[in-house]
């Protein structure tokens, strides 16, 4: 499992699968001739990484192996990627090429992070 491997190494891991995110958005929109297109998922999966996080960060630990909390993560990061809240509107619309593909669901996956750490620290005993 992924929050297993350290909150260090977990963000290594999101920071390098964003920048390889950026470059195949940017060719993928190159390829497709298509501004964000649906078949790019790279950035959904950096986004859902990145509201995760705090699983593999905050204690409890036992929060990492619960279905409930994973689903509470998946579902505000979907909400969030949909409503599009500021900044996360603004993002979408500020940056070009694959930059603009990644960058909306990186401030979604942040807001959801947030979020998800609040509750999880809520909580906890």
């Amino acid at each position: 499992m992924l929050a297993d491997i350290g909150a260090l190494a977990y963000g290594v891991t999101l920071l390098g699968l964003g920048f390889l995110g950026v470059w195949a958005s940017e060719a993928a929109e190159r390829v497709f001739a298509r501004k964000d297109d649906g078949r790019i998922v790279i950035d959904e999966v950096v986004g859902q990484l990145l509201t995760l996080a705090p699983l593999a960060i905050l204690p409890p630990a036992s929060a990492r192996r619960s279905p409930a909390w994973l689903l509470v993560g998946f579902l505000l990061f979907r909400l969030l990627d949909i409503v599009k809240p500021p900044p996360v509107r603004w993002a979408e619309r500020s940056f070009p090429g694959g930059a603009g593909v990644m960058l909306d669901d990186v401030f979604a996956g942040a807001l959801g992070a947030v979020v998800l750490g609040v509750a999880l620290l809520r909580v906890q005993p």
